[in-house]
């Protein structure tokens, strides 16, 4: 008995060495398309809750307040900065609809194989940058 309790104790002592977990730099990891597809996915809905949405409310404030707000809205709308935000908005809802409808139709086990999955995520970047060129055609 004595000899097995030397046993226990001895492989309690012992110290476990464990690798010690490895620096990842995220900007240097090369990700799969559908990877950054999925990231953008994100990206993008938060910058519509962030960004589009608060803008939306104050461009429909303004825009019933009066005549006049709606005319100073519209200038302020002309601006080139502005042009620019009302763009990436534009993209932002563009690629989050088309990721979505792509997370959507993964979700019910249509093209999770790995080749159309990555073509399926080619095509919503395609899509949505020439949907997106698209509007800044006709917003310019």
């Amino acid at each position: 008995m004595a000899a097995s309790g030397l046993t226990i104790m001895a492989v309690l002592e012992r110290r476990i060495v464990k690798p010690r977990p490895v620096y990842l730099n995220l900007l240097e990891i090369r990700q799969p398309l559908p990877a950054i597809v999925s990231i953008l996915h994100r990206i993008s809905g938060a910058l519509l809750f962030l960004v589009g949405i608060p803008v939306l409310l104050w461009g429909v404030h303004v825009s019933v307040a009066s005549p006049e707000a709606f005319a100073q809205w519209k200038s302020v709308m002309a601006q080139p900065l502005w042009k620019l935000v009302a763009l990436a908005l534009a993209w932002a809802y563009i690629h989050h609809l088309l990721a979505g409808l792509r997370h959507l139709a993964l979700d019910v086990h249509v093209g999770v194989e790995l080749a159309p999955a990555r073509r399926s995520s080619a095509i919503v970047l395609v899509l949505s940058l020439l949907l997106t060129i698209i509007v800044a055609v006709r917003l310019w």
